[in-house]
């Protein structure tokens, strides 16, 4: 008998689905878990994956902090007594609390999994916890964090990306005297298909310079203003800048917030050597910006626990340099990680300049994707919620 599986996704970018990692990574589990034998459906703001993955709309918050401190218990409910699930994932760590008490009030013993697609903290290199900046409007980070942790304790199982993802959890529940023990699981996002091509198609740059890819937000908190200072120096003869614009033109609501997106954006397209561009949320468009690319540039994000923009690049045969962190530095070949901005800028002019150094690391970059097919990451999932 094939398992129900009920799939709960918050859904950030409602207006611009295809910059929204989680909703990304639904469309593409979801067929991959029907594939498996699996009965989905995923409760959400707009639909993800194909025909044979039912559909329950939800609403949209209204902001992040409405997603997890405002969960609605009796759609919760009565969502639950018609799925009728063995697991329930939530997306949303925080709303694993509420979860659980509609669970016990639908009479189900459904398994619940947590999926932690960020983590609202980090750790110093001296291994202070650090709140992440971008839940902490208006002094809320701490309870973003407390929060957080009570729907860790809620879990059945606990879902992360990458290995460096696991000790953060791991260590940042040990604070809050929260012992995870065996639920806790790696279980990492699928690559897009789409966004995959045969490494020997990513052509060594040739004598009009290389193009370097940009595919992440502009949030201050991804480190972006560090980013503009790379791009004022990398950009010359031999490297040119394409900067995705993932979010165009947000609602007021969104901007008020934090209009540092908005703000960088106008910073970098006033670069000389900066090109500005947008996807205007269509993937094929998408592979087309990756694809007349040579490299990627990672976040400059020291928190980053997992980044799918990294890994469109890998898919796409394109070699990413990224900062000596994170899980940067657990899943990118070393000799593609810096410590300083001129290293950084050292780094793209060889990518530039050494076509033999370039083709290696093409391929490094495409073979390090080869377990991220939707049917790998699948039977990963559900083994790993069962």
């Amino acid at each position: 008998m094939s398992q129900r599986v009920l799939y709960l996704l918050n859904i950030s970018n409602p207006d611009r689905l295809a910059s929204d990692s989680g909703w990304i990574f639904a469309d593409l589990l979801a067929p991959a878990l029907a594939d498996a034998g699996a009965q989905v459906t995923v409760a959400a703001p707009a639909a993800a994956g194909d025909g044979r993955a039912a559909f329950w709309r939800t609403a949209v918050p209204g902001t992040k902090y409405r997603a997890r401190f405002a969960p609605d218990l009796d759609e919760l409910v009565a969502m639950i007594r018609e799925v009728r699930p063995d697991m329930v994932v939530a997306n949303q760590i925080e709303a694993a609390p509420a979860v659980r008490t509609a669970l016990l009030e639908a009479g189900s013993g459904a398994v619940l999994a947590g999926y932690c697609h960020y983590l609202p903290f980090s750790f110093t290199a001296g291994q202070q916890l650090r709140v992440d900046p971008a839940f902490d409007d208006a002094g809320l980070g701490r309870s973003v964090l407390l929060a957080f942790a009570a729907g860790l304790a809620a879990c059945d199982r606990v879902l992360v990306h990458s290995g460096t993802a696991a000790s953060w959890t791991a260590a940042g529940a040990s604070r809050m005297s929260l012992d995870l023990g065996e639920k806790l699981r790696v279980v990492p996002a699928p690559r897009d298909e789409r966004l995959v091509r045969d490494p020997a198609e990513a052509a060594a740059p040739a004598g009009g310079g290389a193009v370097g890819i940009y595919n992440h937000r502009l949030y201050a908190h991804y480190g972006t203003a560090r980013f503009v200072d790379v791009a004022r120096q990398m950009t010359g003869p031999l490297v040119r800048l394409r900067v995705m614009d993932l979010f165009g033109d947000r609602g007021s609501g969104r901007t008020r917030l934090d209009s540092s997106p908005e703000r960088h954006r106008s910073e970098l397209a006033a670069l000389p050597g900066v090109e500005v561009v947008s996807d205007r949320g269509d993937r094929v468009r998408y592979r087309q910006q990756l694809a007349g690319a040579h490299f990627g540039i990672a976040p400059f994000r020291a928190g980053c626990p997992w980044s799918m923009s990294v890994i469109d690049c890998q898919g796409m045969g394109l070699p990413v340099i990224a900062p000596r962190w994170g899980w940067l530095a657990e899943h990118i070949d070393d000799e593609l990680l810096f410590d300083t901005n001129a290293e950084a800028v050292a780094l793209a002019h060889r990518l530039a300049s050494d076509a033999e150094f370039y083709a290696v690391h093409a391929k490094r970059a495409h073979a390090s994707t080869a377990d991220l097919t939707p049917a790998l990451v699948a039977a990963r999932y559900l083994e790993a919620i069962s």
